[in-house]
């Protein structure tokens, strides 16, 4: 008998944090079924890891250059393939081992949810009769399965890539080759999409057989749609189904209560989003199948096997096993993902000493939502990051901007024919330079000079912690993402002690006043809204009224949302909260968004 086969063990993901810190997440903790993600945007950092990991396991390393014309492909799939090979060792080796206090297959039981599978464990320790605890034993270590390698490709990373001057065909763009990079590897895991639409990159997948059912209508590689809301699903997956591509998982994230780059809706809150997902979940399905089913039969491709499945996972600000579980139970959600929290679990987590030891110290206000990301994105940052540091110090000695080594970010091009990053010394030195020739007030020229000065190679520097933990860079300066959530703790952690408050076995919380997840979302909302209203009065602002009314009007809608919910939260919260929902209405309410 095979027990709970389909059945994750976790009831919670890693999502991709950065560039380096889950490079290597997947051979930290897939053994034990938590599963993760890791970026494919540096390969030159993959290339290294690589290198490193060869060097560690005694795999045999041959380099795969950079001038090499498919090198980004190339690299990606090596990495992932060896990433595969390690873990597998890993899983059989904790298959074998005793179930004894310490041993590897006690700790990934241990560390499961309450769920049949742990209860069958629990089961197998309190059975005396020798013969049955053997059989019980075998049977769990069949069950004890690898958490998923997933990747994430950030889709508006995609620039052409030149080589003697000449642009390559578009497969070797940066997101195409990363997708191809993983298409090709032994992985059989989920590629996660986010930053929104990419017509080119979606139509590719569909070159890679491991997308489509197999002759058992089962896949090899599926797909995560990170998405802001229900329409976008609909979109998106729309646009794939047409294609015979399935996405087997949309991935709902906060707008702005998130790590990381930050894609701010027209103030829709997470609450009444995941409502609507909870209310039309079927209704998502069937209005995709029909499609999926046409583009397939019309491709002569296999059909998937029945029933197909969609999952529904939720990220960004939750720092409570109350808010895990009301996530699970409330909306139906199948997983959340738990970001921050983890850059204080060195088993995690790539986060050099000196930077763990001011996350851990770090307050709201080490925290900011800055202009620092090249793409013109909002991006949280901590505020005394060495990247930050050497920021400033470049401002401070005369010569603006940083180097651009690997230029993954390259979308300008104001001054010059080839783009070139906003973050790099050459564009902030011609901008800069330009900016008194644009006829702008005293106000205007302050504020655009601090946003030319704010952007930051994170490219580069977001790897900057893996570098130094394992001397391939020891004097980097890395760019730190935390979310806001970051000041809700401050003990540096065990896997196992964060994997228990997020079960609720203990609670790592040191932050008395810290709000819901809820109400920090609708706080960053109105204070950003503020904060865009500011540039719009200096005429700084391709927003029109209509906008700033559309935004008000759907956060006051999130607040009506919220009210009728306080219903179902638990009386110790549900006071404090409706008196968060009050005091954040009349700020908004107050807000001079009219002349």
């Amino acid at each position: 008998m095979t027990l709970f086969a389909q059945q994750k063990p976790h009831t919670f993901h890693i999502p991709v944090m950065g560039t380096g810190f889950t490079i290597d997440t997947p051979l930290r903790i897939a053994k034990y079924g938590i599963s993760s993600v890791i970026s494919l945007v540096d390969d030159t950092l993959i290339e290294q890891m690589r290198k490193y990991y060869c060097e560690q396991s005694g795999e045999p390393y041959d380099e795969i250059s950079g001038s090499l014309d498919d090198a980004r492909a190339l690299r990606i799939t090596a990495y992932l393939d060896l990433l595969d090979r390690l873990t597998k060792l890993q899983v059989t080796a904790l298959q074998a081992s005793p179930f004894e206090p310490g041993s590897e297959i006690t700790r990934y039981y241990e560390l499961l949810p309450d769920s049949p599978l742990k209860q069958a464990y629990q089961n197998m320790l309190s059975n005396s009769n020798p013969e049955e605890r053997q059989r019980l034993q075998k049977e769990l270590r069949t069950q004890a399965i690898p958490g998923s390698i997933d990747v994430n490709i950030m889709t508006k990373l995609d620039r052409d890539f030149i080589r003697n001057g000449d642009i390559l065909p578009p497969e070797f763009a940066d997101a195409m080759a990363a997708l191809r990079g993983y298409a090709n590897s032994a992985l059989k895991s989920s590629l996660v999409l986010s930053a929104g639409m990419n017509p080119r990159l979606y139509s590719y997948i569909t070159r890679f057989k491991d997308f489509f059912p197999d002759e058992n209508g089962t896949f090899k590689k599926q797909i995560i749609l990170k998405v802001s809301d229900y329409r976008s699903a609909i979109i998106q997956g729309k646009f794939l189904a047409k294609r015979g591509v399935w996405v087997s998982e949309y991935r709902i994230e906060s707008g702005l209560n998130c790590g990381g780059h930050a894609f701010a809706t027209k103030g829709e809150l997470m609450g009444p989003i995941l409502e609507e997902f909870k209310q039309k979940r079927e209704e998502l399905v069937d209005s995709l199948l029909p499609v999926y089913t046409k583009a397939l039969a019309a491709n002569d491709r296999l059909p998937a096997a029945e029933p197909v499945e969609v999952r529904i996972t939720v990220q960004g600000g939750i720092g409570t096993h109350y808010e895990h579980e009301f996530l699970l139970k409330y909306y139906r959600i199948d997983s959340t993902g738990w970001c921050t929290p983890f850059l204080l679990v060195p088993e995690v987590a790539n986060v050099d000493e000196e930077h763990l030891n001011k996350l851990a110290a770090a307050t709201e206000r080490d925290v900011y939502l800055s202009d620092g990301s090249p793409l013109g994105i909002l991006y949280w940052n901590l505020r005394d990051s060495a990247s930050e540091q050497m920021r400033l110090r470049r401002i401070q000695e005369g010569h603006p901007g940083a180097p651009c080594p690997k230029s993954h970010a390259v979308t300008n091009t104001e001054f010059t024919t080839r783009p070139i990053c906003t973050a790099s010394r050459s564009y902030q030195t011609k901008k800069l330079a330009h900016l008194p020739q644009e006829n702008l007030s005293d106000a205007q020229l302050a504020v655009i000079t601090e946003e030319v000065l704010a952007k930051a190679c994170i490219c580069h520097e977001l790897g900057g912690s893996v570098k130094i933990i394992h001397k391939i860079e020891p004097d980097a300066t890395p760019t730190i993402c935390c979310g806001p959530g970051i000041a809700d703790f401050s003990k540096i952690a065990t896997l196992e002690e964060m994997v228990g408050h997020i079960y609720g076995r203990l609670s790592l919380l040191t932050n008395s006043q810290r709000p819901h997840m809820f109400i920090r979302e609708l706080k960053i909302y109105i204070d950003n809204l503020s904060k865009e209203w500011e540039r719009y009065k200096l005429e700084l602002s391709t927003r029109t009224p209509k906008y700033f009314s559309e935004v008000k009007e759907n956060l006051l809608s999130g607040i009506d949302y919220y009210r009728n919910l306080a219903n179902e939260l638990i009386e110790d919260m549900r006071n404090s909260f409706l008196e968060d929902l009050k005091r954040l209405r009349q700020e908004l309410e107050g807000l001079p968004l009219a002349e």
